[in-house]
C-alpha cells in the first residue's frame, strides 16, 4: 500500500509550500487509489527554522511546549519542530475518503542548518508503481 521512501534534503532558506498530499486524479486511482495517510520522518536536527506547518488546523496552537523555539513561519499553524529520530502520521482523508482540510502542510524555510527528511506516504489500496517511467 505504500509508495517508495523519498528522501528530500533542505539548505538555509528552502522550503515547501503547503499542500495537501490527497490528489483527485486518474493516474493515484489506476495506481492504488488516494493517499490516505503520510509518514514524515526527520533524519536530521535543524537549528532554526524547518518546522512542518499545518495552517488549517485549529486548537490552542500556542499552547505547545516548543512555542518559543519556532521561527515566525512555525507559529503560522500547528507546527512540529524536526528532531532527528521523530516521526509524525498524519492522515489525509475524513472517513467518509474526502479530503481532510487540516491535513493543508508545508515546511518552513530553514533558518540555520540543514533539514533532512523521508515520506512514506500510505495509499488505500496497494500502490502499483509505473512500469515504464520507473517513477513512484
Amino acid at each position: 500500500h505504500g509508495e517508495g521512501l523519498q528522501v528530500l534534503h533542505y539548505e538555509v532558506g528552502q522550503k515547501y509550500e503547503p499542500h495537501f498530499d490527497y490528489f483527485v486524479d486518474e493516474y493515484n486511482t489506476r495506481h492504488g487509489g488516494q493517499r490516505l495517510a503520510t509518514m514524515l520522518m526527520y533524519l536530521s536536527d535543524v537549528e532554526e527554522g524547518g518546522e512542518t506547518i499545518f495552517p488549517n488546523a485549529k486548537g490552542n496552537i500556542s499552547a505547545v511546549p516548543w512555542w518559543d523555539e519556532l521561527s515566525k513561519c512555525g507559529k503560522g499553524g500547528l507546527a512540529v519542530k524536526p528532531k532527528m529520530g521523530d516521526a509524525l502520521l498524519f492522515w489525509s482523508m475524513k472517513p467518509d475518503a474526502t479530503v481532510d482540510p487540516s491535513s493543508l502542510h508545508g515546511g518552513c524555510p530553514v533558518i540555520v542548518g540543514d533539514k533532512w527528511s523521508s515520506t512514506k506516504w500510505m495509499h488505500v489500496n496497494v500502490y502499483k508503481k509505473c512500469k515504464y517511467s520507473g517513477v513512484f
